[in-house]
């Protein structure tokens, strides 16, 4: 009995062993409470998380300005391409005909202008001309009233003189017939003074309208011509669209195009994705927002490389509304069965340039994100 009394450890003494055992338990988990707490106070507080978080990017949807057959495709899908590479090449066949006609047009343009500046010369000439006729026609209607007012003094005197017997008959005769012979002179030559006046101010009217036609113009600001110019342009800008160029570098997706193939203006051919303009749209629940500003850094891990691979980025700033307000069907949220759900907004993140030069992404990934709003 004594020695079986002494191997088994009297009651206070268990007691004082688990006391010990459990102050030295609560005693460690305070100092693991308090470095955790330490840790999250200095490390995560502040600090707004989603996985609901997405690449995006600015992409450019390539059509061809002009139609045609496609005569070659120089690029395939997931290629990548610099600004101004050749995609796609189509048959130029029309285009060159347009461009040979508008520049016959351009050249009959400005032939019509020379030679409305020739009929301007013409008209003054012939204007000149037609003065010297008024000029000769008003000389000769001088001439025959002249010869008018001679003749009537001659045949009154005579028949004055007709009743005395002094002058005979046949000279009273003649110098009536000189008389009437005058007179339709006269008559002639004021109808030819009115005509050569008419022919005057006709020749006047026509030296008007050609020079109205090139008065304050050149052959180079002619109308006609800045307009068979301008068909010019066009014709050589469509013949130049003919070859389809990339308008910024990027990898070639969603190629819908084939040799052969008929092509209209505006038609999608492919897409361009630029790999090195990337950003993240991340979507928050509204009550995460709280404290998130433009501008706070952000810390981003994708599945594509995982989370050895950190990008760096700053919140650019908030979408103008929730994607529930932007759906194709949105929310009746005016029912009687309403029930609330908390909405998320998209939040643009921009990526840094040179870490995703070294780890391109592509668009669609998803991200993991974390705001710091501490700063």
């Amino acid at each position: 009995m004594t020695e079986a009394s002494e191997t088994i450890p009297d009651d206070s003494e268990l007691h004082s062993k688990r006391r010990k055992f459990l102050r030295l338990f609560v005693i460690g988990l305070a100092v693991v409470a308090g470095i955790w707490g330490v840790w999250y106070f200095l490390t995560q507080a502040g600090r707004v998380h989603t996985d609901n978080a997405y690449v995006g990017a600015d992409t450019a949807v390539v059509t061809p300005l002009v139609g045609g057959a496609v005569k070659e495709v120089r690029v395939g899908g997931t290629q990548r391409v610099r600004k101004g590479d050749v995609l796609v090449v189509l048959d130029d066949a029309d285009a060159r005909i347009e461009l040979a006609n508008a520049e016959a047009m351009l050249a009959q343009a400005r032939q019509r202008f020379r030679q409305a500046q020739g009929g301007t010369s013409a008209s003054s000439a012939a204007v000149a001309a037609r003065g010297a006729e008024v000029a000769q026609a008003r000389a000769r209607l001088d001439a025959a009233r002249a010869d008018y007012d001679k003749a009537n003094d001659a045949y009154q005197r005579r028949r004055a003189l007709s009743g005395s017997g002094a002058v005979s008959v046949e000279e009273v005769d003649q110098a009536r017939a000189a008389w009437f012979e005058a007179r339709a002179a006269l008559a002639q030559a004021q109808s030819a003074i009115a005509g050569a006046t008419a022919m005057q101010n006709s020749a006047q009217g026509e030296a008007a309208a050609s020079a109205a036609l090139t008065s304050g113009y050149s052959e180079a600001t002619a109308p006609d011509v800045v307009a068979a110019e301008a068909r010019v342009a066009q014709a050589r800008l469509n013949l130049e669209r003919t070859v389809i160029r990339a308008p910024m570098g990027g990898v070639v997706t969603n190629r819908s195009i084939q040799i052969g193939q008929k092509v209209q203006a505006g038609t999608p051919i492919m897409t361009l994705v630029p790999l090195d303009r990337m950003y993240v749209d991340a979507n928050f629940k509204e009550s995460q927002l709280r404290k998130v500003l433009a501008g706070q850094p952000v810390e981003m891990t994708s599945d594509f490389y995982g989370s050895s691979v950190v990008y760096h980025g700053k919140v650019v700033g908030f979408s103008g509304g929730t994607g529930a307000a932007f759906a194709l069907i949105p929310a009746q949220n005016a029912t009687g069965n309403w029930v609330k759900v908390v909405q998320r907004l998209p939040v643009r993140i921009e990526l840094d340039p040179a870490e995703l030069k070294a780890h391109p992404l592509r668009v669609g990934l998803s991200m993991d994100v974390v705001v710091d709003t501490r700063e």
